[in-house]
This record gives C-alpha cells, sequence and structure tokens, in this order.
C-alpha cells in the first residue's frame, strides 16, 4: 500500500510540475509575443539585416521608433552602406532625422562620394538636410534673386532678376553659410556693379558685366555652397530716380521760397502798419503845433512884433500858395487823362 501511495504521489508531483513548466513556457511566449515585434524581426531576417531579439526589445523598452529604425536599417544593408543598427539608435536618440542620413548615405555611396556615417550624421544635427546637401553636390540647383533695384550713375533704375548655380561643399556643410547668404550677397553685388556704371544702356548691353563682376568677388566664401555660375535671367528699365531727385527739389524749394516770400510780405505789411502809425502821429503833432499857430499870432499882434500890414501880407502869401497848389492838382488830372494807356503786354 504505501508503494502505490508512493507512485501515485510522484504522478501527482509530476504533472504539477509539468503544468508549471508549461504555464512558464506560455508566459515566456506571450512576453515574446508582446514585446518582440516579430514581423520587424523575421522582415530583417529575410533581407540579410539581422537584428537580434534582444536589440529590438531593448529599443522598445527605451521608447524609440523600432519601425523607423529597423526599415532605414533594412534600407541601408540593402543598399550596401555599412552601419549598424547602434549607430542607427543613437542618431534617433540625440534628435537626429535617421530616414535623412540613410537617404543620403545611400546616395553618396551609389554616386561614389566619400561620405562617412559621422559627417552624415554631424550635419544632420547642425540642422542641415544632408540628403539635399548630397543631391545638390551631385547635381547643381539654381536658386533665383528678386529683382533688385540699382540705380546707375545716369539716374536710370534697373531691376534685374539673376540665376546662382550652386553645388553643396559637403566639408562645410556645418559651419558654412545658408542659401539666404548667396542670394544677399548676389544682390549687393549687383547694385553695387550697377552703381558704379556710367550709363544704364551699358549694362542692357552687356549683361555678362554683372556676372563677370560678381564671379570675381568670390561670393560663396565661407559658405556651404560652392558657386559654379552667376546668369543674368532678366533686366528692365525702371524709374528715372535722377529726374524725381530733381523734381522733388523744385518742390523743396519752391516751398521754400514760398515761406520766405510770406515771411518779407508779413514783415512788409508789419513795417506798412508801423509807417502808417508814425503818419498819423506825425499828423497829430502838425494839428498840434497848427493849433499854437493862431495864439503866437495873436500874443505877436498884442505884443507889437507883428504889425497888421505883416499879417496881411502874410495871409495873401498862403492864400497864392493854395491858389498855386490847386492849379498844380488840375494840371496832373488832366495830364494824367489825356495820356494814352499802354497795350497789353502778349
Amino acid at each position: 500500500m504505501n508503494t502505490q501511495y508512493f507512485v501515485s504521489a510522484m504522478s501527482v508531483g509530476g504533472i504539477v510540475a509539468l503544468s508549471i513548466i508549461l504555464v512558464l513556457i506560455l508566459a515566456i511566449i506571450i512576453t515574446l509575443i508582446i514585446l518582440v515585434p516579430m514581423k520587424l524581426w523575421f522582415q530583417a531576417l529575410v533581407s540579410s539585416a539581422h537584428v537580434t531579439m534582444g536589440k529590438l526589445v531593448g529599443m522598445k523598452m527605451r521608447k524609440v521608433d523600432v519601425n523607423m529604425i529597423v526599415s532605414n536599417y533594412i534600407t541601408a544593408r540593402k543598399a550596401g552602406v555599412k552601419i549598424t543598427i547602434d549607430e542607427l539608435e543613437t542618431h534617433a536618440m540625440a534628435g537626429g532625422r535617421i530616414d535623412k542620413v540613410v537617404l543620403a548615405l545611400v546616395a553618396a555611396h551609389s554616386a561614389n562620394m566619400d561620405l562617412t556615417i559621422a559627417q552624415a550624421k554631424a550635419i544632420d544635427l547642425a540642422g542641415r538636410d544632408v540628403y539635399e546637401a548630397v543631391k545638390t553636390s551631385i547635381v547643381p540647383e539654381i536658386i533665383e534673386t528678386d529683382k533688385i533695384s540699382a540705380v546707375a550713375k545716369d539716374g536710370i533704375e534697373l531691376l534685374v532678376k539673376a540665376k546662382v548655380t550652386i553645388m553643396s561643399n559637403m566639408d562645410k556643410q556645418i559651419y558654412g553659410a545658408s542659401k539666404e547668404t548667396i542670394l544677399a550677397r548676389v544682390g549687393e553685388g549687383i547694385v553695387t556693379t550697377v552703381g558704379s556704371t556710367d550709363n544704364h544702356k551699358m549694362i542692357l548691353e552687356s549683361p555678362e558685366l554683372i556676372s563677370s563682376t560678381l564671379l570675381e568677388k568670390g561670393l560663396g566664401n565661407k559658405t556651404a555652397y560652392e558657386i559654379v555660375s552667376i546668369d543674368i535671367a532678366d533686366i528692365d528699365v525702371g524709374r528715372n530716380i535722377d529726374a524725381q531727385l530733381q523734381i522733388l527739389k523744385a518742390e523743396a524749394d519752391k516751398k521754400i521760397a514760398q515761406a520766405k516770400a510770406e515771411e518779407r510780405k508779413s514783415m512788409a505789411l508789419a513795417a506798412e502798419q508801423e509807417m502808417k502809425a508814425k503818419v498819423q502821429e506825425m499828423q497829430a503833432l502838425v494839428t498840434r503845433a497848427q493849433a499854437e499857430v493862431p495864439k503866437a499870432l495873436a500874443e505877436a499882434l498884442k505884443n507889437g512884433k507883428v504889425s497888421i500890414n505883416d499879417y496881411y501880407d502874410m495871409q495873401n502869401i498862403q492864400a497864392d500858395t493854395d491858389m498855386r497848389n490847386s492849379i498844380s492838382e488840375k494840371n496832373k488830372d488832366s495830364i494824367s487823362a489825356t495820356k494814352p494807356s499802354r497795350p497789353p503786354r502778349v
């Protein structure tokens, strides 16, 4: 009986142990299904870009975009670019755009360019589009300026539009200036070149004067690009700036002259009023003096200093003077009435 009990106990213990093992295996399988993206693992395996399950689990636990990293890793390996999954993950965790980096490396590898992974990652982290830089270094890019207003020495405005052909300089992509700097330098060079020309017709006849002058200035220095050529796309004749300035100056001089004339007129009116006041004052003094004459004459007659004959003689002289003045005024009026008027000036 003891033997039968032992056998039955062993059977129960084996069943329990087997059940525990099966549960653990099932838990491991479920955990792997949850943690490991099996589809990506299998896709990488059949694409000759094998990634271990541990790597996939680690990336998922670090909360990086596993799908993007694995898909770009497969693209790089299929294109023959030697890069590791760790390098892509590190760049993604640093905030880089691994899709741009991988595309740039693939394009550079296809064009036999010497672009290292570290250089591509550094350019991307600097904020530049590394894939665009690689494309521009293979096929030149054409950028256009807006219409630049420039004035020649003869005062004529020219509206110039230029096309600039550039190629990327991969060694200066991190610290070099951008396309906007090149466009600004070209615009400045156009203004300077046209402004130093005596006649605007010289530019219209030979637009290549601008191109050759700008190329000699080395406008691509300290930029991320090399200037291949500068071509003048369009030139339009604008305003006559010199004539407009002269018109504005004439208007300003006219206003200044009018203001000065008004000032002189006001001063003349003030002087006229002042003189009228002085005339009134002198007339008052004359009237006052004339009022004293009868008194003085009466006093002289009373004291015997003037005789009655002298008084009559003085009255006769005054009457004769008044008569002469009256005749003179009448003669002036008759002369002015008979004098022919001048014909109006044409």
